[in-house]
């Protein structure tokens, strides 16, 4: 069959946008000659997909006549039916899908259209795509299709284990491993080197749904201004089709009554998705071909990402173990709890005026919690995850290098297309520097560096504006901390819990740690639709540039927005706090926050916990309820008196839309979960079991999604994460500068070391060995409130008391300060550079791509070139053949003597 080249396009150069509701003028409808593709010859010309009434076949995913497949589901509302009062704009979508229509069936698309059986204003439109057309596309595409069976020997990866992992694997009775073939990029000049069995099975459903999207996406309907406008998408947007979609082959829960169904949805709902079977490794070939290769790469990194920090949560938890069991023997904490040592320590007031003078024994129970987090076990765990990031990237390079070769994606970046809004803007004519051809581009170089400015200005402020809201933080931190100070009893009882443990610094810690997440979730809701409008005005080429940029904007937006109060309260907080009679004021009003005397430790990781804690929740609470509450409404409002039997695709339509951005916010819920897991982790070494525990339920929840509750994605190739390999890379670089300057700065760690190793012996000491005993005492300062000295300001000391001296968070010798100094930047600065030897040392031990995999690809270059050389030379030798005889033949009739 020959695919029609005719084209029709509406030219309607009144109209100013797609959403405009003005009139349209038919008498001005002008027919539009497109290069290649002809034109109608008028308006009567336009082909319209044949209208048939519902078989009655829930489970067929054909045409009525059993024989057409569905690739695409088109959905309408009937114009005629429309509760609109304005006719025109009524009219003027339908010409505008009438047109859409048309076009398709001159592309070589086949329509059948049929009406809703619950609403008989919605219409279906079943798309299929011929032989020849996926032939054609195929060939445009790129795309890699068999050329005979893989004969290469796959070795077990488990040996002797078999017996173990086969409970882990999925049922292969039901699930059969894959067929490996040899494949190449299509061509229809050599279609019988291909492995074509039957025409019916050699492209899959995957494929042809990918095929029809392309040409789906690609379709002109309007012309105006001289620049064209096309693409299902546009015309979903602008409420021409309510919907587009690929159909699900079964139906989840049930398997298909059509005994040609493969019911992978089954299979995947019942080996996957399902409760059941969460401790099952994942059918990723199974996923990849249902839904595409960049759904299958997500949820194989996301795998793989797990099993990683299975080992993480190990030695993680045996640290937390160890500070757990050893706080007993924490001498400086036993010191702060002991009536006679903290309880007769006085501590200057943290406000001026409201705040009390405060006994350092009320701070006994955060101390022993700081005892647990600020170990000698959590410097062991920070180095280990040094180290274990760098294994993680690296061993994933290597499964991915593995995947690649699985799943054809090798040479994947020779196949990417524009995208069909790139296109669209192609209006400027330029000379390609290395063709010398003409090619058209959407913008010049002067219009794209004015888009850049732009975009770089939008992003900035946006990031300014996140540093307000930490701002503001910081000030209700300063404020409320008066108030909390003023009205919370400064004398612990121990028969309540909540006086034992509720100090200023912990309430509030924990409320601003809320308000902190709640504006980061509003500010993340927001800033989201921001950031897909700068780059839709970017205009990237393919939807890999786009995906990338818009990931590098969403990430660099969620890093500050994540990530600034946890470094404040690291770094700053604490820091410049001045000395009593002389204290730093933020705004000339609020007297800057101080740290327990043990350190911000405790306070980092209480808002890791929240922020962490309460975003995951967040996250699962919203994937789960949100799709399932959507169409519970839905599944409501479709109930009528009569129970009819639904179709496949009507199924489908009442299904939740994944969205244009798929499993992005996957993606970035996971890289901001791997940053809370290596960035801070030397303040909370539970981090990685909270994030295993979340990813593994996070992978059956997005499974779950997708297999019940969302229609069937448009499948697309990918061969790696993209932009977020190299987001990773960087996180991971600034863990360990992150990690060495909290136990340098932000822990304790470093002080009682000098403590003990210096200043507990003489000449600085009066203990006759190394012990931490009195190191409360010497790190603390001593103030005499008479020698206020400030006489712009009234002693603000006076009235709370007839006290004379108190202590504060600061050493009394000076020469302990020094030391503390020294060694922090000393640890600080020989710790990084060691991890970071060890992890280019890993880096250039383990090659991304294993020799086993480079050798396979190798292999299968090598076979799949000498089969198609082969086959040209097989080819070759038949048609000179057949010329040699025909010749001879010639030459027989001419030297013949001719007979009388």
């Amino acid at each position: 069959m020959q695919m029609m080249t005719r084209n029709v396009l509406l030219n309607m150069e009144l109209e100013e946008d797609d959403d405009e509701d003005g009139d349209i003028v038919l008498e001005n409808f002008e027919q539009t000659i497109v290069p290649t593709f002809g034109s109608l010859e008028s308006q009567q010309d336009f082909r319209t997909p044949e209208f048939e009434e519902f078989n009655g076949k829930p489970d067929s995913l054909f045409f009525n006549d059993g024989l057409r497949r569905i690739d695409f589901v088109l959905v309408y509302e009937d114009e005629s039916k429309k509760e609109n009062t304005k006719k025109g704009s009524n009219e003027k979508q339908k010409r505008k899908r009438q047109a859409y229509e048309s076009n398709l069936i001159c592309h070589g698309l086949q329509l059948e259209a049929t009406r809703s059986v619950s609403d008989d204003k919605l219409v279906f439109v079943k798309v299929h795509a011929p032989w020849d057309v996926l032939c054609t596309y195929a060939e445009i595409m790129h795309i890699k299709l068999p050329l005979k069976p893989n004969d290469l020997k796959i070795r077990s990866t488990f040996g002797t284990l078999n017996w173990f992992t086969k409970v882990l694997r999925v049922d292969e009775s039901l699930i059969k491993p894959e067929q490996e073939f040899f494949t190449a990029p299509f061509e229809k000049s050599r279609m019988n080197d291909f492995y074509i069995l039957d025409k019916d099975s050699f492209f899959n459903p995957a494929t042809r749904s990918r095929i029809a999207y392309f040409i789906l996406s690609r379709v002109k309907y309007q012309v105006m201004n001289n620049v064209s406008k096309f693409g299902i998408n546009r015309l979903v947007s602008s409420g021409i089709y309510k919907a587009a979609f690929p159909l699900h082959d079964c139906r989840f829960n049930y398997q298909s009554e059509d005994p040609s169904c493969p019911n992978e949805r089954y299979l995947l709902y019942r080996e996957w998705a399902h409760p059941r079977s969460i401790y099952k490794k994942q059918p990723l070939d199974l996923i990849r071909k249902y839904y595409g290769e960049k759904i299958g790469i997500y949820f194989a990194w996301l795998g793989y990402y797990t099993q990683m920090l299975l080992l993480a949560a190990v030695v993680g938890v045996a640290c937390f173990l160890y500070g757990y069991f050893n706080q007993d023997n924490c001498t400086w904490s036993k010191e702060v709890c002991d009536p006679d040592i903290g309880g007769q320590i006085l501590m200057c007031p943290q406000c001026d005026r409201l705040c009390p003078f405060w006994r350092l024994n009320i701070t006994c129970e955060s101390s022993k919690k700081l005892c647990i987090f600020d170990s000698f076990g959590t410097l062991v765990f920070a180095v280990f995850m040094g180290v274990w990031v760098t294994l993680f990237l690296e061993f994933w390079k290597r499964r991915q290098a593995e995947l690649e070769y699985e799943w054809d994606t090798v040479e994947l970046q020779h196949e990417e297309q524009p995208r069909p809004e790139y296109e669209a803007q192609c209006t400027h004519v330029v000379i390609n520097e290395i063709t010398q051809e003409e090619e058209r581009i959407p913008f010049t170089a002067c219009g794209k560096c004015i888009r850049m400015t732009l975009c770089a200005s939008a992003v900035l402020f946006w990031i300014l504006l996140i540093v307000a809201s930490v701002i503001g933080i910081i000030v209700y931190r300063l404020s409320v901390f008066i108030v909390f100070s003023s009205t919370l009893p400064k004398n612990p009882n121990g028969t309540d819990p909540i006086q034992k443990y509720l100090t200023p610094q912990m309430a509030t810690s924990i409320t601003a740690s809320i308000i902190s997440f709640i504006i980061i979730m509003i500010l993340n809701t927001i800033y989201e639709k921001v950031a897909i409008m700068i780059t839709n005005f970017e205009l990237p080429r393919t939807q890999t540039d786009y995906e990338n940029s818009l990931t590098m904007k969403m990430f660099l937006f969620q890093f500050v927005n994540y990530y600034s109060s946890c470094f404040y309260i690291a770094f700053f907080k604490g820091k410049f706090v001045g000395y009593p009679g002389d204290p730093v004021y933020w705004l000339g009003k609020y007297r800057n926050e101080e740290c327990d005397p043990g350190g911000c430790l405790l306070e980092l990781t209480t808002q890791l916990t929240i922020i962490m804690g309460g975003k995951a929740i967040w996250n699962n609470v919203q994937e789960v309820l949100l799709p399932w509450i959507m169409n519970l409404i839905g599944r409501y409002h479709r109930v009528s008196g009569s129970e009819n039997i639904t179709p496949r695709w009507e199924q489908d339509y009442h299904l939740q839309p994944m969205g244009k951005l798929g499993l992005f916010y996957e993606y970035l819920e996971m890289i901001i979960q791997f940053g809370f897991v290596t960035l801070f982790v030397a303040s909370f070494p539970l981090a990685p079991l909270l994030a295993l525990v979340n990813n593994i339920l996070e992978i059956r929840v997005d499974a779950w999604k997708l297999t019940t509750q969302f229609r069937r994605m448009v499948p697309e190739k990918a061969k790696d994460i993209g932009a977020w390999q190299p987001i990773m890379q960087g996180i991971a670089i600034l863990a360990v500068v992150t990690n060495a300057m909290i136990i340098a700065f932000t822990s304790d760690m470093i002080p009682r070391l000098v403590y003990y190793w210096s200043f507990s012996i003489p000449p600085y000491g009066d203990h006759t060995s190394y012990t931490m005993d009195g190191y409360i005492n010497n790190t603390l300062s001593v103030f005499n409130i008479t020698d206020f000295k400030n006489t712009d300001k009234e002693n603000p000391y006076i009235g709370l008391g007839n006290y004379t001296m108190c202590r504060q968070g600061f050493s009394k010798d000076c020469r302990i300060q020094y030391w503390h100094v020294g060694s922090a930047l000393t640890f600080s600065f020989s710790s990084q550079h060691i991890i970071y030897s060890v992890k280019f040392f890993i880096s250039y031990a383990i090659p991304d791509v294993s020799k086993i995999t480079k050798s396979k690809i190798k292999r299968e270059k090598y076979l799949t070139q000498k089969l198609l050389h082969e086959s040209h030379l097989k080819d070759l030798t038949t048609h000179m053949g057949l010329i040699a005889e025909r010749v001879g033949g010639v030459v027989d009739e001419t030297v013949r003597p001719k007979l009388e």
